[in-house]
């Protein structure tokens, strides 16, 4: 271990680990009924599941022993009043440990060290690369789009609560951190009903506000003042981008109507932090020449806010006009007196404009399919054997079809498709065009897909000439990534879509999904098809002289194409295009990684360093030779084979849906959108979203998308002799090491003595058998490979982590299989007792705590 982790590796002992343990004595004043009993009973009940699992015992035996020793209970009421306390405290010791992490962050981690913007800037210095960098930056940017996806169980509420409690530990104000937990203890940590989709729009306009802002404006700013013009003023190099409200895909209450009116508040809200910035600046330039022009802005502003005066209103080009001059006069007359103020406001026009961030369009493309189809069948828009023709023939039957006015649709959803479209050009009125330019299509499988959407454009009153919208194909399963090239090509070649191209800029958007991805095809076969199709699409793209942007749509966990993500994208050799890091931030992992100021400058920074390091650093990322590639294939391909042999097991899905709360995701209320996609079906794979299945896998700690197959894998090539080119690969390519890394995240967070009782269940006994030997084969081949005598070696931090949030929440783990039990016994005895629904109420509860404190999965 190095000195930086063993520096990092102490203070989080002591401004985490230690203080946890300090902070913690507060809880015993928290407003909960028998508080200071509940807190000790809980410290015991934590030993005793300890010690209790290390002698084989299962969970229902745990509490029920625990219950007749400690509590002596009789009444059930009485056990599932404590089991309920129990659960109301280890909630609130979560949002401490969060809480305490934030306060920490900056001095935890190196916010000048590597990966960040001031080492970029040591290498170039060294390198010599500032021509180097100058060309990289004129268009290279990083876009992070803040997604509604739910794997947060936080109200607002509780994450502004964290969020001052952070700023209070960090200040050390115990007085405040004592009145902040006893409003937690008044606080509810769920909601009664589900959000609506503008609900989730506010709640993460929040952290534009609030962090966001602040953050890529201080980047941008530092930028500029390190490389002096490097930074090419019409390229801000980070943009943002924003779902609720637009992602509509199997999200039946997102209307056009919510899509107008998050546009309109993402826009309120900027011009809200500009007006604030602008009374901020009052109060330092009140120099002659300077004051009253901050005035006029002032008042504008106020004006466009409070008096809804349109008049009013400031163009971002209006502003930063403004404010530039305003510099001049600063530099020249006042001796550049609190210039930077400027400088910073301006850096953040330049980010912001006035939109804040693009909201994308999203909708699954068998809902353009059947629109289209419904269309034709009651207006007659396409030929009458258009079902007949070949695919080639319908797209340019297609591209003929004529505009037509007040359609009657047969449903709401149809009526929102083409209403939608319209909606996007109010947007960009009002907003400018970057408000809204991106329609998604989820489940693309198809030229065909593309060009309906295409079509359905015109068929809502576009300019086919005009189109300032970008179409954005999403590949997710296995068979979509492989066939995306395929897709393309055809694209490239239709003479009316190329022109569509060419008229936004040579510039073609893709979105591979790692999450479904990962769902069908396992951890590594997913990774390697993505990175695969990646390079196909590249090659492909720079053949038609066309810059493709890659969109990955990631989740938290590694499993869903997270972890150390910077790291994935600092190992794309020039075999991939790499112009601009686009990726989703979902659930936790805007509240983890871009929780507060410094942890969103900290990884926004590791993210540009990656996208541009290869560029000015001498040493280049290598592509795979051919000898690897095949070895990759080969591996990728004997991964999928176990995780295909696992998911075709006849009792998969239901042991998940009876080991794990599955079936209980929906009535969550974490999110607005349904936990399937078809809301009437029996549970399968095709409409089960990745969501639900990766999270219902984390619950019972198997994690089976973050490893599975990938020990069996190394295994079988390790036994055709091809253990030293396995080693040769880990060894030198960054992208094979950072998979191998995040897999042993996945696995650190494993624990299969909660559910090792479901090993002599009769009918889904084997599924655990084959789920708990693959985890111990993986980690031993994972380790043997890495040369180390224990997962997450190289990271103790992460790993401390971990282990103390799993420790947090290890009674709730308990608790849900516990209550999961009891609901089977219930059902079992076909009995109408009272208690189901309290147990059920339970399970979801104990939900909430155990994946808040998987924040750091991401």
């Amino acid at each position: 271990m190095n000195y930086t982790y063993n520096k990092s590796l102490t203070e989080f002992k002591n401004l985490v680990g230690t203080r946890f343990q300090l902070y913690n004595s507060l809880f015993t004043s928290l407003p909960f009924h028998k508080v200071e009993k509940t807190g000790v009973l809980l410290s015991l009940f934590l030993l005793h599941c300890e010690e209790g699992y290390v002698k084989g015992k299962n969970p229902m035996e745990l509490v029920d022993s625990f219950l007749s020793e400690y509590a002596h209970y009789s009444r059930e009421q009485h056990k599932i009043d404590l089991l309920f306390r129990f659960i109301q405290f280890a909630e609130r010791q979560v949002v401490l440990f969060d809480a305490l992490e934030d306060a920490s962050f900056g001095k935890v981690n190196d916010m000048n060290g590597r990966g960040t913007v001031k080492q970029l800037e040591s290498i170039v210095s060294q390198n010599n690369k500032e021509d180097d960098l100058r060309q990289r930056l004129k268009d290279f940017s990083v876009r992070l789009v803040l997604t509604a996806h739910p794997t947060q169980f936080y109200p607002g509420e509780v994450l502004g609560i964290i969020h001052d409690l952070s700023d209070a530990l960090e200040e050390g104000h115990t007085e405040e951190v004592n009145s902040y937990l006893k409003q937690l203890g008044r606080t509810p940590f769920f909601r009664k009903q589900k959000p609506t989709p503008y609900n989730e729009a506010l709640s993460l306009v929040w952290y534009l506000e609030n962090v966001f802002y602040h953050a890529a404006g201080n980047i941008l700013h530092q930028l500029k003042t390190l490389f002096n013009d490097v930074v090419d003023d019409k390229n801000p190099v980070i943009r943002l981008g924003f779902w609720p409200g637009g992602d509509r895909d199997g999200n039946p209450f997102v209307k056009s109507e919510t899509t107008l009116q998050v546009a309109r508040k993402l826009k309120n809200a900027i011009m809200h932090c500009y007006y604030r910035d602008v009374r901020e600046m009052k109060r330092r330039l009140t120099f002659r020449n300077v004051d009253t022009v901050l005035q006029e802005v002032e008042a504008s502003l106020y004006g466009f806010l409070f008096e809804n005066k349109d008049s009013s209103y400031i163009s971002q080009d209006e502003l930063i006009a403004i404010f530039t001059k305003l510099r001049d006069v600063v530099q020249r007359d006042h001796n550049g007196l609190h210039i930077s103020m400027i400088d910073q406001f301006i850096a953040r026009v330049q980010i912001f404009g006035t939109f804040f961030a693009t909201l994308d369009i999203r909708q699954d493309s068998s809902v353009h399919r059947e629109l289209v189809r419904c269309l034709n069948e009651k207006f007659h828009l396409l030929p009458k054997n258009y079902d007949a023709l070949s695919e080639e023939e319908k797209i340019e039957a297609l591209l003929k079809m004529k505009a037509e006015k007040d359609l009657a649709y047969p449903n709401e959803t149809f009526e929102d498709t083409l209403k939608v479209m319209k909606t996007v050009k109010q947007i960009q009125k009002e907003n400018g065009e970057q408000g809204c330019n991106r329609y998604i299509i989820s489940h693309c499988e198809t030229a065909l897909d593309m060009m309906e959407v295409f079509a359905l454009f015109k068929l809502s009153g576009w300019n086919m000439h005009k189109l300032s919208v970008d179409i954005v194909p999403l590949f997710e399963t296995i068979e979509d990534l492989q066939n995306a090239e395929k897709v393309m090509k055809q694209l490239y070649e239709n003479k009316v879509y190329s022109k569509h191209i060419a008229q936004r800029g040579n510039n073609q958007t893709i979105m591979l999904g790692f999450s479904d991805g990962t769902k069908d095809g396992g951890y590594l076969m997913a990774n390697w098809r993505i990175y695969q199709a990646k390079e196909k699409l590249t090659a492909l793209s720079r053949q038609y002289n066309i810059n493709v942007l890659f969109f990955d749509g990631r989740g938290g966990p590694p499993s869903r194409g997270g972890g150390k993500t910077h790291r994935f994208y600092a190992s794309m050799g020039e075999t991939i295009e790499n112009k601009e890091i686009q990726l989703t931030i979902q659930g936790q992992t805007v509240s983890s990684n871009f929780g507060t100021i410094d942890s969103a400058i900290y990884n926004i920074e590791q993210l540009i360093n990656a996208g541009i390091v290869d560029d000015v650093s001498d040493e280049k990322v290598k592509a795979f030779t051919e000898k690897e590639n095949a070895l990759f294939e080969e591996l990728a391909n004997e991964s999928f084979r176990s995780y295909t042999e696992l998911k075709s097991h006849p009792y998969f899905l239901e042991y998940l849906s009876h080991a794990s709360p599955l079936r209980f995701y929906g009535d969550t209320n974490i999110g607005s959108r349904p936990a399937k996609r078809n809301a009437s079906s029996k549970i399968n794979m095709n409409d089960l979203r990745a969501i639900p299945y990766v999270g219902s896998w984390s619950q019972i700690k198997q994690n089976v998308t973050g490893y599975y197959g990938l020990g069996t894998a190394l295994s079988v090539l390790e036994k055709k002799g091809k253990w030293k080119e396995l080693k040769a690969l880990y060894s030198s390519s960054l992208f094979f090491r950072a998979l191998m890394d995040n897999s042993q995240m996945s696995m650190q967070k494993c624990f299969f003595p909660i559910t090792r009782h479901q090993s002599e269940h009769p009918v889904y006994g084997e599924v655990w058998e084959m789920v708990h030997e693959e985890f111990l084969l993986t980690e031993k081949m994972v380790l043997k490979l890495a040369g180390e005598s224990e997962l997450m070696e190289k990271y103790p931090v992460e790993k401390m982590s971990i282990q103390m949030r799993e420790r947090i929440v290890l009674p709730l783990l308990t608790i849900q299989q516990y209550a999961m039990h009891k609901v089977s016994e219930i059902n079992a005895r076909h009995s109408d007792s009272d208690f189901k629904s309290t147990y059920e109420k339970m399970i979801m509860r104990c939900s909430f705590g155990i994946i808040n404190a998987g924040r750091n999965s991401a």
